[in-house]
């Protein structure tokens, strides 16, 4: 075999045109080999003898497009001193662009006996791992530009690529399930009738499969369980998983960039597959375990974990963070994603132990020109110490907001002394991001995600159901802040199921007016349930994937949700840029009002009562805030009744300084939020319905500029 020296950069493995170049960082290797792999699974060592601060490379012409690889790393094995290299294991390159094959759980897969784990396995793991693949960077973008859409103008669609299309009847069967599937007109016509403006996908880095589910007849679905940064997923393609991947998932986003929808990537950059000393050696433990994980000072044979995963990336190593930033780079420039969703992202805070919102992560983030410049939205928390964030991160980023979820779950289910809390949430928590002048945009609301009930799960459900899983129920949050309207499960009275889908339309109002910027879990404007499970992360079958056999109360739910999208997307005073600071109309009228429902302003008296009806006024001819050509922004007012009770509740409009008339635009007691424009007069009593919402507009006053 050919071999020119190369290059030290870029790592990874890198095709020109002409041939393909090679490099590997490894502080601790004492000899590297690059293993070639050839379709009938024979094996050629090639030496890496070129070596630069810390990186092993060389240059070999003859090698294509589509050639599998893989590293072997000799150096020393001593856990003790936390080095774990071990040349029988055939070593995924950290850097691979794809990847071939899955995991089988096979013994030669670790570096101990299961027998005895004292004792080094060399037996060779190359027909039972996954390969490095050899891809080619070069595809025709034509003129695709990313939409580029505000925050202000985003709402987040949470999906699942297989579960979200597996079983739509409009998708022929070989592209069900996969990149293909998300990217065909029939999904993307859904979530433009939705009215969404970015696909938040879950996990599509490639993972690795458990063997302890697999033991079980179950797999890890959600796929938090990453192994190549920078390889799209190799089950979701339709083409292959020899490069084949790569090509489809820059289709699928050149599809959606094309239909002005953004692509957002839910990213595990916290820990990897590996495990802790008794998880498989598959890249990272065999190249530098020493420099990828961080370790227990006190016996470095184990790892520090604050993920509940096994193992923590080391994240004050420099060649952690390069692996990191190159990852984000290469997904926004070369497979021109939007932004990112960080997956327990207060682990990347985690310098050395405490969270430190100022770590090197976050300064790099900061400086980085590309990086810096898409949708950041970090998971607040992580099972550490100190680990829940909510409100602390830097001012580039935005945060799923749990406190928002929590509250407004307590409010419909008729928790007291919610009041107060619930005001904040629902108008862009500045009690959170106000004090670092962080805008209501910081606040990524959501009601419901893939991790816990599903909406309708929510009104249907005291508790967790996850009997499916074979933990004893063990798994899934306890404290779901759920209330199942009476009867737990399934129903078949007319009057719980009237008040679950009540419900469900009660939680998306809520959502979509407000300020911040509103997630939808995939399948919840369809009313999908997952039959109380609240923990699917290992159901890769019906139970987690979204069901298209719609009802006509689920084609209602989704006229519905498509009402509200439309709604907030129409005006700009439910979709503020800047927190409320009572500024006035050309008639004195503040920007925002609270009000009892007697139509009084809420004083402090009245916040601490442990009432659960509320109004609040939004002024539309008081927004303060310029468009992008600097003129003023001018919208209709809304004046929302919320009445979360079990008895109906009388309220009565307010004087008409804050309008002359009040025309119904969503009514959640009907099953599609229409009323045909019922109109009420200033000062006029109204009766709102137990346990529903009420969104009343009227025109705005005029289109003079703002005071």
């Amino acid at each position: 075999m050919n071999v020119w020296p190369g290059r030290r950069y870029p790592l990874g493995a890198t095709y020109d045109g002409a041939g393909t170049n090679f490099a590997l960082f490894s502080e601790v290797a004492e000899r590297v080999e690059l293993a070639l792999i050839a379709d009938d699974g024979t094996e050629q060592l090639v030496r890496l003898t070129e070596v630069d601060g810390f990186v092993w490379h060389g240059y070999l012409p003859a090698v294509q497009p589509g050639q599998r690889y893989g590293f072997r790393v000799h150096g020393p094995f001593n856990p003790a001193e936390g080095h774990r290299c071990n040349p029988s294991k055939l070593l995924l390159d950290p850097y691979a662009r794809a990847i071939d094959g899955e995991l089988d759980g096979d013994e030669s897969l670790f570096s101990y006996r299961f027998g005895n784990p004292a004792e080094l396995n060399t037996m060779d793991n190359r027909e039972h791992t996954m390969l490095s693949v050899v891809t080619n960077p070069f595809f025709d973008w034509g003129n695709d530009r990313p939409p580029g859409h505000a925050y202000h103008e985003t709402v987040i669609y949470e999906a699942h690529v297989k579960g979200l299309t597996k079983t739509h009847p409009g998708l022929p069967e070989e592209i069900r399930g996969t990149y293909a599937g998300i990217g065909h007109p029939v999904i993307i016509d859904h979530l433009k009738q939705l009215g969404v403006s970015a696909i938040e996908l879950m996990p599509v880095h490639q993972f690795a499969q458990d063997g302890h589910l697999q033991e079980r007849g179950l797999s890890n679905y959600w796929g938090y369980n990453t192994i190549g940064f920078f390889a799209p997923h190799n089950a979701y393609s339709s083409l292959g998983s020899r490069g084949q991947q790569v090509t489809e998932f820059k289709t699928m986003v050149q599809a959606l960039h094309e239909a002005d929808i953004e692509v957002i990537l839910d990213v595990v950059y916290n820990h990897t597959a590996e495990g802790n000393e008794f998880g498989p050696t598959l890249s990272f433990k065999g190249i530098d375990n020493a420099a990828y994980y961080r370790l227990v000072d006190e016996d470095r044979s184990h790892y520090y974990d604050t993920t509940g995963t096994g193992n923590s990336l080391l994240m004050r190593h420099p060649y952690v963070l390069q692996l990191i930033m190159d990852s984000l780079r290469y997904w926004v420039t070369e497979m021109h994603v939007d932004g990112f969703r960080f997956d327990l992202a207060a682990t990347l805070a985690r310098q050395f132990h405490e969270v430190d919102r100022l770590s090197a992560f976050f300064d790099l983030v900061q400086q980085d020109p590309v990086v810096s410049q898409v949708k950041l939205i970090a998971e607040p928390w992580d099972v550490g110490d100190g680990g829940y964030q909510v409100g602390n991160f830097p001012p580039l980023w935005t945060e799923w907001n749990g406190k928002y979820r929590d509250t407004v779950r307590d409010f419909w289910r008729g928790e007291e002394y919610t009041l107060a809390e619930f005001a904040s949430r629902l108008t862009g928590s500045s009690d959170l991001y106000q004090d670092d002048s962080r805008r209501p945009l910081a606040s990524i609301n959501f009601i419901t995600a893939h991790d816990g009930f599903t909406l309708r799960d929510l009104v249907s459900y005291n508790d967790k159901h996850n009997e499916a899983n074979g933990e004893g129920g063990n798994d899934g949050e306890s404290h779901n802040r759920s209330w199942n309207c009476g009867v737990e499960g399934p129903a078949d009275d007319p009057a719980v199921l009237e008040l679950r889908a009540k419900q469900q339309r009660n939680f998306l109002t809520t959502l979509l007016i407000s300020q911040g910027v509103p997630m939808l879990a995939h399948g919840d404007e369809l009313g999908r349930t997952q039959s109380g499970n609240n923990n699917v992360y290992c159901q890769d079958n019906e139970l987690a994937w979204v069901n298209w056999d719609l009802t006509e109360e689920q084609k209602e739910l989704l006229e519905f949700t498509s009402r509200l999208v439309e709604l907030r997307n129409n005006h700009p005073v439910l979709r503020r840029r800047r927190f409320f600071h009572g500024d006035t109309d050309v008639d004195g009228v503040r920007d925002l009002v609270w009000l009892t429902p007697e139509s009084a302003e809420m004083q402090e008296d009245d916040w601490l009562r442990g009432g659960n009806a509320i109004a609040v006024f939004l002024n539309g001819d008081a927004i303060s805030e310029p468009d992008p050509r600097g003129e003023p922004v001018v919208d209709d007012s809304f004046l929302i009744l919320l009445n979360s009770g079990d008895q109906p509740r009388n309220f009565r409009l307010p004087a008409k300084e804050h309008g002359k008339s009040w025309a119904v635009a969503v009514d959640a007691t009907k099953p599609t939020g229409a009323d045909g424009g019922t109109e009420y007069k200033a000062g006029s009593p109204i009766t709102v319905e137990a346990h529903s919402a009420l969104i009343l507009t009227r025109p705005r006053k005029s289109r003079r500029r703002l005071r």
